[in-house]
């Protein structure tokens, strides 16, 4: 077996090292740009066809934060992060398809021809699709970015603690979310005042069955 390079090992130091951090320095402000950066390399996940339906809400304003703090069960990391950002999913994202696949083209990714037949193939699977499929590819693909937003954050020297525990209906109407996003997921992103405490994961036997499922 050849020997790990050091920029796998790093990258396993990064997953390895990361945990759900729910303690943060309130004085430590990540810059938009950094953001920025850590947002980018978070949308370089896989999603269903490329159309990338994620959209995200990068709260930073302190008074902002105040309001969405009993909206996420007054869990404390919501005001002292750095930032919170809300992961949205697109229910209608097949409408970036031509925007996308275009782009496609002129990077020299495909022809135009490619990119026709696979928009057309695009927009009718979607028409065709009813609300819980189109609904569970989106949450699939939100998942897989906000699994990498919080690696890539974790590289940059960050901690971050994913909330699923925050009131959905009453986040639409505060912040006026229009009915084509779904909410996801809230993100914390900062700097631990307090580190995570490690957990346990269940032994590789109990969670992996080979060429089928066990009788």
């Amino acid at each position: 077996m050849e020997s790990v390079t050091k920029q796998e090992a790093a990258f396993i130091d990064v997953i390895k090292g990361r945990r759900s951090v729910r303690h943060y320095d309130a004085s430590v402000k990540i810059p938009d740009e950094e953001l920025k950066e850590i947002l980018t390399e978070a949308t370089l996940a896989p999603s269903g066809a490329n159309l990338q339906p994620w959209r995200f809400i990068v709260f930073t304003d302190p008074a902002i934060k105040q309001q969405l703090l009993p909206i996420a069960n007054n869990q404390q990391q919501v005001v002292d992060a750095s930032a919170v950002i809300a992961v949205l999913g697109d229910l209608e994202s097949h409408k970036q398809a031509e925007q996308i696949y275009s782009a496609s083209v002129e990077a020299g990714y495909m022809t135009p021809e490619v990119k026709e037949t696979l928009v057309g193939h695009i927009t009718a699977g979607f028409a065709g699709m009813d609300g819980h499929a189109r609904k569970n590819g989106v949450m699939i693909d939100c998942g897989l970015v906000s699994m990498q937003l919080m690696l890539a954050a974790k590289a940059r020297g960050y901690d971050t603690v994913a909330m699923g525990g925050y009131d959905a209906a009453q986040f639409v109407e505060t912040f006026q979310i229009p009915e084509r996003y779904v909410p996801v997921i809230l993100i914390a992103v900062g700097k631990a005042s307090q580190t995570g405490h490690p957990t346990v994961r269940l032994p590789l036997d109990d969670v992996v069955l080979w060429n089928g499922m066990a009788q």
